[in-house]
């Protein structure tokens, strides 16, 4: 059995970044548990192997306290200081990028794919995505089930922190709940309400602001969801093409 795994990048500067990422969850992430880093190289990282599973539905109200507590955590560390609407540089130089920016070039990207069916609805999704920037900042870092690795004992590890932006609370357990969904099947509305209120409870524990996320918004968040993933049916492991009910 292995003792490390290695992952490597294209450039050094992809390299570079996701080795900042993991310091800064480290830090100011801290529920997040990570595998240790035990190795960077110009084009790589190397961090202790990890015997676990990905997340199943199953596993969904456990994960959802835990992210919780790790974005109530991070704003609270740091990310109080930050904006949605700009970017947010750190004392090491990492730079967060904004909310907004890299997900509008992707919804226009859909139009372009046929994702979407017109202007008009890529209007709505880009109004949408307008009315999502507000109120506190947490991390996004696409906490889809194969980013979660499980272990025997019910230790949870958080991997992959290539790609690290703000977004508002409740984002990216909407990601969770909509690449759960895509891979395993259907979840119950009841099942997503709790995790809901268990994300609300666990970041409110660092400031009664944070527990804001509502059915509503939370819907919001999956429809936005359903078109930036939609590329992506058929390919890992994402085997449910899925439109959220609004």
């Amino acid at each position: 059995m292995p003792f490390r795994f290695t992952k490597n990048y294209e450039t050094p500067a992809q390299a570079t970044a996701a080795a900042r990422h993991y310091g800064w969850l480290a830090t100011h992430a801290k529920p997040l548990r990570q595998p240790a880093l035990t190795a960077v190289g110009p084009i790589c990282l190397t961090f202790e192997f990890i015997d676990g599973r990905h997340a199943r539905r199953e596993d969904l109200p456990r994960l959802a306290e835990i992210l919780g507590d790790a974005h109530g955590a991070a704003w609270a560390s740091d990310l109080y200081r930050a904006q949605l609407d700009r970017p947010h540089t750190f004392r090491d130089v990492t730079v967060f990028e904004d909310f907004r920016s890299c997900r509008e070039v992707a919804l226009r990207k859909r139009l372009q794919q046929g994702f979407l069916p017109n202007p008009s609805a890529l209007h709505a999704m880009l109004t949408l995505l307008e009315r999502s920037a507000e109120g506190p900042a947490a991390f996004y870092k696409d906490c889809n089930p194969r980013n979660f690795l499980i272990t025997g004992d019910g230790t949870v590890f958080s991997i992959d922190t290539d790609d690290l932006t703000l977004a508002p609370f409740g984002y990216d357990l909407a990601k969770l709940i909509a690449t759960l969904i895509m891979t395993h099947g259907p979840i119950a509305p009841s099942d997503i309400a709790a995790a809901l209120d268990g994300y609300n409870r666990a970041a409110a524990r660092h400031d009664a602001q944070l527990a804001t996320t509502s059915r509503e918004r939370l819907g919001n968040f999956l429809a936005l969801h359903a078109v930036l993933t939609a590329p992506y049916i058929g390919r890992n492991g994402y085997r449910y093409r899925w439109l959220p009910q609004r």
